[in-house]
């Protein structure tokens, strides 16, 4: 039996012929009948590199992650929200003192080199609204989410790597739970509310940070300091900052929850999930925060102008 490109001859393609002798029954027996089938092309996902493949697949599985964690919590609205009370105290209770100290910290620092800056223009009397652009709209947020990704969120990949390597995912499922509504559900809840709430405390903190700096480095009283502070905050730059800061939480339960539940390889493989679940966290949080921060001037041009 002749071959043709690898598979077996269909009857009609090349030279053979009813009339060769080739057509006898004996011989078409063992031939394929019906038309040749359809190769189809390889998709374009076949034909991309292994690494960029590898990081399109993670992220489609953290939009379905997503996707199974907004459909549970809209589908059924109750029965997680004393979990999420308990979730939410054991963020604030890890979080608030860290979150504080690096917030002020880096507020001071910040205002000692706008302090640096507005002394060679000579423009100390209006260093509040710069401090403003620079720290509570970009610089507070994002510190803030910083400290939830690298305490939660390390914890929460922790948390779930060790269930996935003991089996007690598969467990929940053979018992007939859902481990995404179960344990997934609270944590990303708990993580978007507590990073929102958290980043006002963070703004707060930094103004007072910056209070601190003027004074002390600057030479320049507090109520001019507030009073073009003030100015500038808007209820759209508030209601912005803490959408942002929710959405900083969104990515941060659902990244940490993701590699959690993907952990391979005993207690190695979890380290290495937490490792990857906060830098991830940390690259998708400064990719959307670049894009939530265009998409907010370019809605609301009056925020780029300085007061």
């Amino acid at each position: 039996m002749r071959e043709s490109q690898g598979r077996p001859a269909w009857p009609g393609e090349g030279g053979d012929s009813a009339g060769s002798g080739l057509g006898s029954a004996a011989v078409l027996a063992d031939r394929p009948t019906g038309p040749p089938p359809v190769f189809e092309t390889p998709p374009l996902a076949g034909k991309l590199p292994g690494g960029v493949f590898g990081l399109l697949e993670q992220a489609g599985a953290m939009a379905q992650l997503l996707g199974e964690v907004v459909w549970s919590a809209i589908r059924r609205p109750v029965g997680y929200w004393r979990a999420v009370r308990d979730e939410m105290y054991t963020l604030l209770k890890l979080c608030w003192f860290p979150m504080i100290l690096a917030v002020f910290t880096f507020g001071v620092m910040v205002a000692i080199l706008g302090i640096n800056f507005t002394t060679l223009i000579g423009a100390n009397n209006r260093y509040g609204q710069y401090f403003f652009i620079a720290s509570v709209r970009e610089f507070s947020p994002w510190i803030n989410s910083m400290v939830v990704a690298g305490i939660i969120g390390a914890a929460l990949a922790a948390d779930l790597g060790a269930r996935r390597v003991r089996e007690e995912l598969d467990a929940l499922k053979v018992l007939g739970m859902d481990p995404v509504r179960e344990l997934v559900l609270p944590r990303v809840v708990s993580a978007v509310f507590m990073t929102a709430l958290l980043n006002m405390v963070a703004i707060m903190i930094a103004v007072l940070s910056g209070l601190f700096g003027i004074i002390v480095f600057g030479g320049v009283s507090g109520g001019e300091y507030f009073s073009t502070l003030y100015a500038n905050l808007t209820p759209v730059e508030v209601w912005g900052s803490f959408i942002k800061s929710a959405v900083f939480g969104l990515v941060i339960g659902v990244v940490c929850s993701y590699k959690g539940f993907t952990a391979q390889g005993g207690a190695i493989g979890v380290g290495r999930a937490v490792n990857q679940a906060v830098v991830i966290s940390f690259v998708v949080i400064w990719l959307v925060d670049f894009a939530f921060s265009s998409i907010m001037l370019g809605l609301n041009p009056e925020m780029q102008t300085v007061r």
